[in-house]
């Protein structure tokens, strides 16, 4: 069955944000959903990927690149010819080992061969498209420092040591809505998508392909985007006042209000996309403060407000 439309997904607006200014950047990185079960986590994720249009890759890399010069030598690849895919969406399964996920030697090839070559692994797979984690929580700790290390990077470097810890670009909070017209709209909707498949999407689709055009539009726009020194000033200011550890955190909050004013159309970043982006790149990189029983949102939008009146 068709995913469920990105654009009929009923609130969670932040968590919608989030995914589609990494789908303009995706250089900010991934997005760690935190919160209740069952609040449309895997529906976005491959809402937005049906949504996305397809990539075109060369038909025999396992990477999916755009081209055979992008391929990696390992990979072997003869035939140049390009291909359609839909956007990948791999999902990544709790108690995976690091050899499925980074690739490894290719055991059946070396014994019945006497070959040595490599088979890749999923995040090959999911190479210019998403790699879904479900209860990342649950993962072992030197799995998820080797996914956040690939995803900061851009690079999956295979060997055994040297792995240093990163964190995910942007996280959002989800919770369960709590009204009951909100409710029946969710309900009304899934069960249109169920038992009315054809005309729910039919329906949808016009706002489906407005969102992708606004998504390509803004992936366009974004080299040429202006970004003045009072930006930047604000953007360390917040991450001083908040103590983030390191830069990564201003260099986050500036793609994330980057991405946000191409997607709204803006010529230059302003306080106001900083002001918005600050929560999602922020919030997850505060030091615990014994002494401020505040959750990490409350201490951003205090601190932004001070910083940033």
């Amino acid at each position: 069955m068709t995913p469920f439309p990105f654009a009929a997904i009923v609130g969670q607006d932040e968590m919608k944000t989030a995914m589609v200014l990494t789908a303009i950047d995706p250089k900010i990185g991934g997005v760690l959903v935190f919160g209740d079960r069952g609040t449309g986590k895997s529906t976005a994720v491959r809402a937005l990927a049906a949504l996305l249009p397809p990539i075109q890759a060369v038909a025999g890399c396992p990477c999916n690149s755009a081209t055979v010069d992008d391929c990696p030598d390992w990979a072997q690849v003869n035939d140049p010819a390009l291909i359609e895919r839909p956007t990948p969406v791999v999902d990544l399964p709790l108690g995976v080992s690091e050899d499925r996920v980074t690739g490894a030697l290719d055991i059946e090839r070396a014994l019945t061969r006497g070959e040595k070559a490599f088979e890749a692994g999923l995040l090959a797979r999911a190479n210019r498209g998403y790699l879904y984690i479900d209860e990342v929580n649950l993962l072992e700790d030197h799995i998820v420092d080797l996914l956040l290390d690939v995803a900061q990077s851009g690079e999956n470097v295979v060997e055994r040591e040297g792995l240093s810890i990163r964190r995910f670009g942007l996280s959002v909070e989800v919770t369960s809505p709590d009204d009951i017209a909100t409710r029946i709209e969710v309900i009304r909707r899934r069960d249109a998508y169920e038992n009315d498949h054809a005309a729910f999407m039919a329906g949808w689709q016009p706002e489906d392909a407005d969102l992708r055009d606004r998504i390509l539009s803004a992936r366009a726009a974004l080299p040429n985007l202006q970004t003045g020194n009072v930006v930047l000033h604000d953007v360390a200011s917040v991450c001083l006042a908040l103590g983030s550890d390191g830069l990564r955190g201003e260099l986050t909050l500036l793609r994330a209000a980057r991405a946000l004013a191409a997607f709204e159309g803006a010529a230059e970043v302003t306080r106001d996309h900083i002001r918005r982006a600050a929560p999602m790149a922020l919030r997850h990189r505060l030091r615990r403060d014994p002494l401020d029983d505040a959750g990490s949102t409350a201490r951003v939008a205090r601190q932004l407000a001070e910083v940033l009146p």
